[in-house]
């Protein structure tokens, strides 16, 4: 390793070492005098990479137990899709659009691979949106419902994604998407919607869900522009 950014191939190192299968999600990174003797690196190079790595949210240290890969990356993408957001003067509709493609082919996805449980766990929801929640709770609920539907998937980079996307929506529009979901006129339409995704999913309709969830994203896209 003769090279002046001697951390970065430590990183390459380590990545390669997540790529080979050697080291998995929530595993214990070797110690530093480790990598110091197997990378044939300086310590200094070691702690470089290491804090690198941590910045990214790829590496989480634990005091007294080390350094270990990151179990849930979900929160390590909000703050860089809202920089992203931010410096390119973006829209709020274009956020809006990203979730509707993402969410119409997550509901195709989830049609094929849904529980049983899941299908529970969707069911009730909608039984709890009937009950006429306070307007808080309608927003947690409606959040709930599809992430639920993000998970029955099977497909942990559109958790992931969508659950970043989500956080910039509660970022940048939290106020536009609680009034929507909350406003008299559009009460029923939602709850049809979802009972409408629900029913698509329990019967492992592909095309139907995907059709539902776009006809579900649109109303809200349509609604939101008037804020």
């Amino acid at each position: 390793m003769k090279n002046t950014k001697v951390y970065e191939q430590v990183i390459e190192q380590i990545k390669y070492m997540i790529v080979s299968g050697e080291l998995k999600k929530g595993d214990r990174l070797p110690p530093e005098r480790e990598l110091v003797e197997r990378l044939q690196v300086s310590r200094t190079s070691v702690r470089e990479a290491l804090r690198a790595l941590q910045i990214i949210g790829l590496v989480e240290c634990k005091q007294g137990g080390g350094n270990f890969i990151r179990e849930q990356f979900e929160d390590n993408l909000i703050e860089p899709l809202s920089l992203i957001f931010t410096l390119q003067e973006s829209r709020n509709s274009e956020i809006l659009e990203l979730r509707r493609v993402l969410e119409v082919e997550t509901a195709s996805l989830a049609a094929k691979n849904i529980s049983d449980e899941d299908l529970d766990t969707l069911a009730e929801i909608i039984k709890r949106m009937k009950s006429h929640p306070d307007e808080q709770e309608n927003v947690v609920l409606d959040k709930k419902f599809h992430y639920v539907i993000a998970r029955a998937s099977r497909n942990n980079l559109i958790v992931s994604i969508l659950t970043a996307v989500s956080s910039l929506m509660d970022s940048f529009i939290k106020e536009a998407r609680e009034a929507i979901i909350n406003r008299d006129e559009n009460k029923e339409t939602l709850l049809e919607h979802h009972e409408k995704i629900y029913e698509a999913l329990a019967a492992h309709d592909v095309k139907k869900a995907a059709k539902v969830m776009e006809e579900h994203m649109n109303m809200i896209i349509k609604n939101m522009d008037l804020y």
